[in-house]
């Protein structure tokens, strides 16, 4: 039975974790764009996590746990990209100011660190020299310090990185400038999917935009190997994930918890809680200072 824990975030700050025993039905890319079921496990003690299921699909997947009481239902748009075409013509989604920003991001990431360089991990001993430059970097990430959100750094996770590495399902990338790497990205092959798993950035060198630039060259690079599909930027949404997506289609995260009074009441607070954040969010858009609070929750 795996622990997972019911989050109640502020922007790029995890306010409050409650742990569950809960078990995780998740549904990949192929899942999604087939509109499928794939097999749903057996509940855990205390329920389970549903993770990116099709949007219009959700009452069925509901329906396969009567009795539960679902609750921190997040709706949002899951975008991949098409690639059964060729970069160039990737690029050329791009409208040409979109695509001067991007030469723009990566000459000033050149001269204001005095050049960079990147470096590609396939194999098994290139994925144990990603890990050593990635693991540190990671440790400094906003995503690390406030979401728990970063390259995991278990024995169990370095095992699954060698093992995709010897069966050529791995793909990792390193941005280094000024004799360090300041940016990463990991992606793990399944089938003709690449799986955006982890990218972070030194946040010192955030206004160059290191990852920006990273997953310009990555994606360069892997387009050059005629080999995958799809790029699957998994659950969530958000500004990354919209710029570089080519399509996106509708999901839903949300928990499934035994109607026990403790649960009743934490999924009641955590709706609450997202309710509020929403309607906070919406007078700082309408008041000009989400931008600015954005930057202050993330320092």
């Amino acid at each position: 039975m795996a622990s997972a824990a019911i989050h109640f975030t502020l922007g790029s700050r995890r306010l409050l974790s409650v742990a569950r025993d809960l078990s995780t039905w998740s549904f990949g890319l192929d899942d999604v764009l087939a509109g499928a079921l794939p097999p749903s496990p057996s509940s855990g003690r205390d329920g389970l996590r549903i993770l990116s299921a099709p949007t219009d699909r959700l009452a069925e997947v509901i329906a396969h746990y009567p009795g539960l009481v679902a609750g921190g239902r997040q709706d949002y748009r899951r975008h991949y990209i098409d690639m059964g075409t060729s970069f160039t013509d990737y690029m050329a989604r791009f409208s040409g100011k979109t695509r001067s920003t991007l030469r723009r991001k990566a000459k000033k990431l050149s001269e204001e660190a005095g050049g960079y360089t990147i470096t590609e991990h396939r194999s098994a001993a290139e994925i144990e020299t990603f890990l050593a430059a990635a693991l540190p970097l990671s440790a400094r990430t906003y995503q690390a310090r406030l979401l728990d959100a970063g390259l995991p750094d278990t024995p169990e996770a370095r095992r699954a990185m060698l093992e995709a590495a010897e069966a050529d399902r791995m793909r990792a990338f390193l941005l280094h400038a000024g004799g360090e790497a300041i940016a990463y990205l990991s992606l793990p092959v399944t089938g003709a999917t690449l799986i955006y798993a982890h990218l972070g950035y030194d946040p010192a060198r955030g206004r160059l935009s290191p990852g920006t630039v990273l997953q310009m060259d990555a994606l360069e690079r892997l387009y050059g190997e005629a080999r995958y599909r799809w790029f699957d930027f998994t659950e969530g949404d958000g500004a990354h994930k919209t710029m570089f997506g080519t399509h996106s289609a509708a999901c839903s995260s949300l928990v499934l918890l035994e109607p026990t009074l403790a649960n009743r009441a934490l999924l009641g607070a955590r709706d609450a809680f997202d309710a509020g954040i929403s309607g906070a969010k919406v007078l700082a858009e309408r008041s000009g200072a989400l931008n600015r609070i954005r930057a202050l929750l993330r320092g």
